[in-house]
């Protein structure tokens, strides 16, 4: 089963952007990491990343189309975008939202607000890059005709 691993903007920068709150670890070193979770679990990851919101949008309108599951760290997106908001709730097969921090324990109050949650299945949030390990198993168990892409599972 094929699962979209979606990256917002700055996660490129992984690695070298405030490695103090997102780690060490670098976006290259992340898809690999991505790629072979998934593998273990018997999916194939597509891992994408993008700084420009339309483009993030057309792959989840394709997700939406294709009823792929998809895995989605929307970065600042999450806090603002209703056009995501919009996009994330056509999804049919398993959302899973994912923060390499957890943004309701960050300080700028902007961040504790999610317009992805209502829409996942599950949310995984402070678990540094593992929670992609995380979100991957997520996607195995529940498969894509879960039924679980709208917010019927558990947080």
């Amino acid at each position: 089963m094929r699962v979209l691993v979606l990256n917002g903007p700055n996660l490129g920068r992984l690695g070298r952007r405030q490695p103090e709150i997102y780690g060490s670890t670098t976006y290259a070193e992340l898809v690999e990491l991505c790629v072979g979770w998934a593998r273990e679990v018997g999916l194939e990851a597509d891992v994408r990343q993008t700084n420009h919101e339309g483009e993030l949008l057309d792959w989840l309108n394709t997700a939406a189309d294709e009823a792929t599951p998809v895995i989605l760290n929307a970065a600042a997106w999450t806090h603002y975008s209703y056009a995501l908001f919009d996009a994330c709730a056509q999804l049919e097969a398993p959302l899973v939202e994912v923060h390499i921090s957890d943004p309701t324990q960050r300080p700028e109050v902007f961040r504790h607000t999610s317009v992805v949650t209502p829409h996942a299945a599950r949310v995984i949030a402070g678990q540094g890059v593992d929670g992609y390990r995380q979100a991957l198993e997520v996607v195995a168990t529940l498969g894509p005709d879960s039924g679980m892409g709208r917010a019927t599972g558990e947080r």
